[in-house]
C-alpha cells in the first residue's frame, strides 16, 4: 500500500535516491542542534584561530544549503549572487588555513632534499679513492 501511495508522488526509479537524500538531512539536522545548542560563551573560549574556522564553515554550510535550495526552485545557482559569496568564503578559508601552517612554525613545510644536503656537508666523511689522512702516513714515515 505504501508503494502504491509512493509511486504515485514520485518515480519509483529515484526512492533509493530519496532515501539516501532524507538520511543526508536527517544528519545535517542533528549536526545544526548540537551546533546550535552550544552556548556562545563556550565559542569564545576557542583561540581567534579556531573561531575563524567555525565561523566560515559555517558561513559555508549555510550558503551550500542556500545553493542547493536554489536548484529545488529550478534557478541556477552559477548565476546567482550565492556563488560569488561560496567563493569569497573559499578565499578566506586558504587565507586561515595558510595561517594555521603558519602558526605550526617552519617544521611544517621541511624541504627533505635540502636537509639532506645540510647535513651531509656537516659531517666529515673520507673520500673513497684517498688514501689514509696525510696525518697518518706522516706517522708512518718518521717511524721507519
Amino acid at each position: 500500500m505504501e508503494e502504491e501511495a509512493l509511486g504515485e508522488d514520485y518515480p519509483m526509479e529515484i526512492h533509493e535516491y530519496l532515501a539516501a537524500f532524507e538520511g543526508s538531512l536527517d544528519s545535517l539536522e542533528d549536526m545544526l542542534n548540537c551546533m546550535m545548542s552550544v552556548s556562545r560563551s563556550d565559542l569564545q573560549k576557542l583561540d581567534p584561530l579556531e573561531q575563524a574556522k567555525l565561523d566560515l564553515v559555517s558561513a559555508y554550510t549555510l550558503n551550500s544549503l542556500f545553493w542547493v535550495y536554489l536548484i529545488t526552485q529550478g534557478v541556477n545557482p552559477k548565476e546567482h549572487p550565492v556563488k560569488q559569496e561560496l567563493d569569497r568564503i573559499r578565499t578566506y578559508m586558504n587565507k586561515v588555513k595558510e595561517a594555521a601552517e603558519k602558526k605550526k612554525g617552519p617544521t611544517s613545510k621541511l624541504d627533505k632534499a635540502a636537509a639532506s644536503r645540510f647535513i651531509k656537508s656537516a659531517l666529515w666523511e673520507p673520500k673513497s679513492d684517498e688514501t689514509p689522512s696525510r696525518e697518518h702516513s706522516r706517522h708512518k714515515k718518521r717511524k721507519s
